[in-house]
């Protein structure tokens, strides 16, 4: 973390907001979103949750597929979100293409990866919308269970809000996929605490209660 910290004076100064989304982004979204409104119908809850914010935030979701992604930016037509994904899809050369065209963030999972770190600050400070998946990897069912801890030392550095979305299962042809929305998670007695191990800690219980909380509350359970 002091390293994160004696790098942060370097990140780029607020850019223009107005940036256009990317050609691919701006020709993918609206494919999808048609979709996901006849063949692969998505209903999404809570709204108002995110209607209501003005970038810069962060928007994280459950993943459960590769289309998850989709659901997260359909869900915020006004704003490019610069997605985290693993490097490891990165020596897919078509998918390599794909996402940097959409400008997303390739991160090492599993080491200290200060460079992506600082990508995603960097995001947020020059006033857009981050998109992270918190557990890292894609899980085929239930609830988060081991969230990266990278995730919360980005959501109190950056000083943005944190919004959860819960994916509540998988996409099927004509089978209505709910999509809940949940309040922004508060974390600013956190962040007066100071960024350490254990306030990092505390935020990824709040990220699980929040999930928890949006899996309870489903109208279906």
């Amino acid at each position: 973390m002091s390293e994160l910290k004696k790098q942060d004076k370097n990140l780029a100064k607020p850019a223009d907001k107005q940036e256009k989304p990317s050609l691919i982004y701006s020709i993918v979204v609206p494919v999808v979103r048609v979709l996901f409104k006849t063949i692969l119908p998505v209903k999404y809850h809570g709204k108002e949750n995110i209607d209501s914010l003005k970038a810069p935030y962060i928007i994280m979701g459950n993943h459960i597929t590769m289309l998850d992604p989709f659901m997260l930016a359909v869900a915020v037509p006004k704003e490019q979100i610069r997605f985290v994904g693993k490097k490891e899809l990165w020596k897919i050369k078509p998918f390599a293409w794909f996402a940097n065209s959409i400008r997303a963030i390739p991160v090492d999972r599993h080491n200290t990866d200060m460079e992506a770190m600082r990508a995603c600050m960097r995001v947020t400070r020059e006033g857009h919308v981050l998109g992270i998946f918190p557990e890292g990897t894609r899980h085929h069912g239930g609830l988060m269970t081991e969230l990266e801890s990278g995730v919360a030392m980005i959501a109190l550095r950056s000083k943005v809000p944190l919004v959860p979305v819960y994916i509540a299962g998988k996409l099927g042809l004509f089978r209505t996929l709910h999509v809940y929305i949940g309040k922004p998670i508060m974390m600013d007695d956190l962040r007066e605490m100071g960024i350490n191990t254990e306030t990092c800690g505390m935020l990824l219980g709040r990220i699980t209660e929040a999930y928890a909380a949006l899996d309870a509350a489903r109208p279906e359970t």
